[in-house]
């Protein structure tokens, strides 16, 4: 197709270009599901594994474990943000894998912590 000053232009496509928020809001969504997975991990590692010597501190288990709910909070709080609130079901739809993740893991971090 020829524009006005005689050049070829592509043919126009119906590809809907991401916005910059719906960007983020992904990333974010990933972020999630990731730091809630490497929780879940975490605590399950600790429970299924056979019980190591004690440490002086935590451990590094316990660490990673803090580390992943800390950065999880600010990351679900840009996901809110940047969600699209006009389909209130679909942009809440990627918290759901990481609810459950963060249920499970502190189902049995509580478990470990008071039964084990």
């Amino acid at each position: 197709m020829e524009n006005q000053q005689g050049k070829i232009e592509p043919p126009p496509t119906n590809k809907v270009v991401p916005t910059r928020a719906q960007k983020i809001n992904r990333a974010a969504a990933i972020a999630s599901i990731v730091l809630s997975l490497i929780a879940l991990l975490t605590v399950l590692s600790g429970f299924l594994l056979p019980p190591q010597p004690p440490e002086t501190d935590e451990g590094s288990a316990a660490h990673i474990f803090q580390l992943s709910i800390a950065t999880l909070f600010p990351t679900i709080l840009v996901f809110l943000f940047t969600a699209d609130w006009k389909h209130p079901a679909r942009a809440t739809r990627p918290l759901v894998l990481p609810a459950v993740a963060l249920t499970i893991a502190f189902t049995v971090l509580f478990y470990v912590e008071h039964h084990h």
